[in-house]
Order: structure tokens, then C-alpha cells, then sequence
């Protein structure tokens, strides 16, 4: 089942980057059940990435917004 990005966003930056590693690890892991044969269902593969592209567009997002509050902080502190 995909992770909603609503219960994404109340997890801390610490909490993405180790759900994120455990995605990875799980990816890595789809991948070889498939090709040994152990696995058939591929749409996993998809849901997977498709997590972990959200947890890093959470994480960039949060990013661009404490670089934003950096850059009105040093504009206030000019004035």
C-alpha cells in the first residue's frame, strides 16, 4: 500500500531519511526476488519508487523552505 504523503509530512527529517533507507533496502530486495523468480508481482517495484520519490520531494521541499527563511532572516538583518 502506498505511504500517503499527508502522513509523510508529520514525520520528522530524521524519520524520512531512515524511512527512505529502508525503502531503498526494500527496492534492492524486489529487484532480486524478481529476477531469481521469487516475486511476481512487479507493481511493487513501481509503488516503491514512487515512496521514495515522495519522501525526497518532502525533504526538498523543506529545504527550499528553511533556504527561504535564511535568505528573509539575512534581508530583515540588512535593513
Amino acid at each position: 500500500m502506498p505511504l500517503k504523503p499527508q502522513e509523510l509530512r508529520e514525520l520528522t527529517d530524521e524519520e524520512l531519511r531512515q524511512k527512505e533507507a529502508e525503502l531503498r533496502r526494500k527496492l534492492f530486495t524486489l529487484r532480486f526476488q524478481i529476477k531469481t523468480g521469487q516475486q511476481d508481482n512487479t507493481a511493487l517495484l513501481k509503488e516503491t519508487k514512487r515512496d521514495i520519490a515522495r519522501i525526497l520531494t518532502i525533504l526538498r521541499e523543506r529545504e527550499l523552505a528553511r533556504q527561504r527563511e535564511r535568505q528573509e532572516q539575512q534581508k530583515q538583518r540588512q535593513k
